[in-house]
C-alpha cells in the first residue's frame, strides 16, 4: 500500500472536514494509506508542515486542503500566490508530489460550497500519475 499524508488548514473547520472526508475516500479507492493527517492554523502554514512531512522517506506524496477566501485587500491573493509557489518548489526539491487542494485564492463564500468535493477529490487525484492506483 502507498503512504500518502495530507495537510490540511483548519481555517473554515466545517466545510474542510468535509474536505478531509471525501479525500480520505478517494484515498481509500485508490489504494493509499493515508498514515498522517497534519492540522495547522491556515493556508499560509501549509508548506512548512508539508516540508516536514515530505522528509520521512516512508512517506511517498501528500496532498493539502485550505480555503483561501477573497478579502477586501489583495491579502489572500498575494498570499496564496506564495503558498502554491512554494508548494510547487517542495515537489521538486522532495521529489514527491503533492495534491494541491486549496479552494481560491479570492473564493467567495457562494464558491466554496459546489468547490468542496472536486477539490477534495483532485488533491489525491493528483497523486496518480507518480504513484500509481
Amino acid at each position: 500500500m502507498t503512504n500518502i499524508a495530507a495537510v490540511c488548514a483548519t481555517y473554515h473547520l466545517e466545510e474542510i472536514e468535509r474536505m478531509i472526508t471525501i479525500a480520505t475516500s478517494q484515498a481509500e479507492d485508490l489504494g493509499y494509506n493515508i498514515v498522517n493527517i497534519v492540522r495547522v492554523p491556515g493556508c499560509m502554514e501549509i508548506p512548512l508542515a508539508l516540508d516536514r512531512i515530505l522528509a520521512d522517506e516512508d512517506i511517498e506524496g501528500a496532498f493539502c486542503l485550505g480555503i483561501i477566501e477573497k478579502g477586501q485587500t489583495d491579502h489572500g491573493l498575494v498570499m496564496g500566490q506564495g503558498v502554491v509557489k512554494t508548494i510547487l518548489e517542495l515537489q521538486l526539491v522532495h521529489n514527491k508530489p503533492i495534491g494541491l487542494g486549496i479552494i481560491g485564492p479570492g473564493a467567495l463564500p457562494e464558491h466554496v460550497g459546489p468547490r468542496i468535493g472536486p477539490h477534495a477529490t483532485a488533491a489525491v487525484d493528483a497523486l496518480r500519475p507518480f504513484l500509481g492506483d
